[in-house]
Order: structure tokens, then sequence, then C-alpha cells
């Protein structure tokens, strides 16, 4: 704060489509599309238009005990939308010629307002199934390294980092982590460049992790409640991404020995990746799972957690039997951002967003390779319009800078002047644009990203 508070601040007085505008009139590329929550950019007719038309009926009722309409309608769209999981997952297992059964369709959904609450939700749900069918034993989650599912008290559990949690840790509650298959800081990558685009490295790595959650599932078999991942990007780890095949890894094993699946998709669904879910392109199906930030197209808070008949029969019984799920929000299944759900889903399907991301995405990756050869540029990771920069002193041997002296926070603030809002994890450069953004929109953005990597002073911060 002391620091923030020396700067002047941007204050964002108005927006306009792919832009952010201040009170001074300067406009911003909207560079992490709001905390990577935009789907379509700002003031988009459709949307807004739907919150109106909402406005004229019902702003918010509580759905304790009673139901709406907005929220109705828009559990059967996420049904219908999360079906295209069971899908894929069907053509994927006739195609290996599997003797496992389809996996079933997530039906049942739980509203609430954040990604964080959408996790907790799902802990929650996952350790109450267990305790109800007579499995009170399984209290352990298993989690991954460097993962991020929200601040919560639940949720930090699962995402413990030193380095923003220490002074809660005895809050929080024990979880088994296994490794992140992170293949730019493996040791096997050690002396390759730019060690992310080793495919041959990316399997070893990936190999390597998946045998070791292997053993972590053998030694904790009779204490799991469930396995929890960010499927394919951890994105508050510097989007860190998994090599093809870690996620249909861990789903399987999952699978094999009857251990529900959460997948957090609080950050990479809604086409971030390329599809409606991430999980799609591998052809899984979660046991539970949430969303959260894309749902609502940015507008408003909304979260969902959605999960498989299995996991809400076992909250169901007698009311003296004490089996409900007591958990709830004062805002849960708001009805405004229902309606503004229901538009962003309708604008995902009518103009082709994941499309959209899969050009944009080749746009990004074109204009990054201007920065292959920068001597600070360590590497760069790619998942769809989520990417991240590591900058680094030297590249071979790779050298991280003085964490102290802050540069990726000097190379955003660099970016603004330019016109660009982007935002740093570390040294590492975060860019997750607006999935729908214009393409010479997104053209200039990243003209400014490389232009201000090119033109920086590094050499003031090797000291």
């Amino acid at each position: 704060m002391r620091q923030w508070r020396q700067i002047e601040p941007i204050i964002i007085d108005a927006a306009e489509g792919d832009e952010l505008i201040d009170t001074r009139g300067r406009r911003y590329i909207d560079g992490v599309s709001s905390l990577w929550c935009n789907v379509h950019g700002h003031r988009v007719p459709e949307i807004d238009a739907a919150i109106r038309a909402q406005l004229d009926r019902v702003a918010h009722s509580t759905l304790l005990g009673l139901a709406s309409t907005p929220s109705i309608e828009l559990a059967a769209r996420l049904v219908r939308a999360a079906q295209r999981l069971s899908e894929t997952h069907s053509r994927r297992r006739k195609a290996t010629v599997s003797p496992r059964p389809p996996r079933l369709p997530l039906t049942k959904v739980f509203y609430s307002d954040a990604g964080a609450t959408a996790t907790e939700l799902a802990i929650k749900m996952a350790v109450g199934y267990q305790h109800h069918r007579g499995e009170a034993q399984r209290t352990t989650i298993i989690a991954f390294r460097g993962a991020y599912h929200g601040d919560t008290v639940g949720a930090m559990s699962v995402g413990y980092c030193e380095t923003f949690h220490r002074p809660f840790e005895s809050l929080t509650f024990r979880t088994v982590f296994s490794p992140t298959p992170d293949v730019t800081n493996a040791p096997e990558a050690r002396d390759i460049d730019w060690p992310w685009h080793d495919e041959a490295l990316r399997r070893i790595v990936r190999d390597r992790c998946l045998k070791q959650f292997d053993d972590i599932l053998e030694t904790h078999n009779e204490t799991i409640a469930a396995v929890m991942i960010e499927p394919l990007v951890q994105g508050a780890a510097g989007m860190v991404t998994h090599p093809e095949g870690f996620l249909a890894g861990v789903a399987q094993r999952c699978e094999a020995r009857g251990i529900p699946l959460i997948a957090d998709e609080v950050a990479v669904g809604f086409c971030r990746t390329g599809t409606l879910f991430a999980c799609e392109q591998e052809g899984v199906v979660p046991d539970i799972l949430c969303l959260a930030k894309g749902l609502s197209g940015g507008y408003l808070p909304l979260a969902a957690t959605l999960c498989m008949d299995a996991i809400e029969q076992a909250f169901e019984g007698e009311p003296w039997e004490h089996k409900t799920l007591y958990h709830g929000h004062t805002y849960t299944g708001n009805a405004l951002g229902c309606a503004a759900a229901l538009a962003n889903l309708d604008l995902i399907e009518q103009r082709d967003t994941c499309a959209a991301v899969q050009r944009n995405a080749a746009i990004m990756a074109a204009s990054l390779e201007q920065l292959r050869d920068h001597p600070h540029v360590g590497d760069v990771r790619q998942r769809g319009v989520m990417i991240g920069i590591d900058l680094v002193a030297t590249r071979q041997p790779r050298c991280a800078f003085d964490p102290k002296r802050r540069l990726g926070h000097a190379l955003c603030a660099a970016a603004r002047p330019r016109g660009l809002i982007i935002r740093p994890l570390g040294d590492t450069i975060i860019l997750n644009p607006i999935p729908a953004m214009k393409a010479d929109t997104l053209v200039r953005m990243m003209h400014i990203v490389v232009e201000t990597i090119r033109t920086f002073d590094f050499a003031g911060f090797r000291g």
C-alpha cells in the first residue's frame, strides 16, 4: 500500500469496447480483461440490454427456500454446456477402445458469487460426499504445487503460498501437494533455452510428475476426499502451462481409484484457452466443476459449482439426518448476474468466441516470436490468450533479477503511457486480453508489449 500511494493512481471512469478510460480521458487497452473476467468487451449492447430488462422485473431475490426464473434458465444452460465435456469424453473413449463406461454428465448447479466461493463449496461438497457415504476418514485434498484457488480460508489451504499466506497458516487445513509439471523451472530444463518449446522435455516432465502423483495416491489412498486441479494452466503461478496429456493422466488415475476430481475452471473457462471449458481439450469430465470470472461476461459477481448426480444425492435424506449442504450466500443466483450470464452464453455461441480466441492466440504467438532472441526474455508460455513472459537477468545460465527491484512492476508501468494496462506476477509479465478482442486492437496491444520490452532499460535492475 505504501508503494501504491507513492504513485499517481489510474482512476477508471468509463470504458468502451476493448478500452478503459480514466478520469483524464486517457484510453488504455484492457490487457488483463479486468482481471481475467471480461469476455466480449465493455458496454456490450446485448449484455447491457439483458441487465436492464431484468431490472424491470426484479434485481435480486434469495434462493433460500425459493427459486428464480433467470437462475433456473442459467442452470439449464450450464448443464447443457457441460454436456460437451461428456460428449468429448465419449468420443475419446471410443477412439481408444476403453473398457470403462462413459463418464456421467454434470447435472446439478450450486450458485455462489466468486471464484473462491465456488472452490470453497467444491471442497465442502467433496468432503461432505465422503462423510455421508460412510467414508468420514476421507478428508484429504490433493492439490498441485503453485495452485491458486482463491483467498478464502479453504481456498488458501489448497493453494497455500508462503509469501501470501504465512500470517494465516494456522487457519488453513493440511493439504497434500503433488508436483506440478512446470517445464520452465524443471530440473531437466536447466540447460535448455526456451524450454517450454521442447516437446520431448515436456513429455519427460509430465511423466515424472504423473509418477509422483501415483505415489501420493498410493500413500494417501485411504484418506483422500478429492483431487483439485486447474486444468491446462496454473494462472496465478505465472501462467504455468501443463504438458499435453497431464490433465487426462490425472483424471484417469482419479477415475480408476474412484476419487472425485474437482476442476477449477474459474480462470480458464469460457473460451480463454480456446474451448468453452479447458477440460474439453483432453476429454476430461470432472466430478465437480468450478466456474466464475467469465461466467457473467465480466459484468457482475457470479459463480457456479456444478457436480454429478452422485455428489448431490449424498446430501439427500430425512430432515433429522442433517445431510443438507448447509452453505449459502446472500446473493446466490443473483438475478442480474444470471441475466448477464445468459446473454454472455448467447454471444459466445452466436459469435463463436472460441474460434476468435484461436485466431487471436495465433496473432499473439506470431508477435511474441520477435522476443525469441531477447537476452532478458527467458521463456514465453501460452495457452489460448493466456500468456506468461519470464524476464531474466541472463538466459544461460538462467538467472533471475533481484525480486526486491520489482522489475516486472516497472515494465508494466512503462506500458501505461503507451496506452496499455497489464500486470506482472513477480518478474513474469502476464497477458490475458479480452478473448473476443478485435484483431486490430490486439495487434496494437502486442506491438506495445514487444516495444516496451525492447526499449526497456534492464541494465538499471541488475544491481
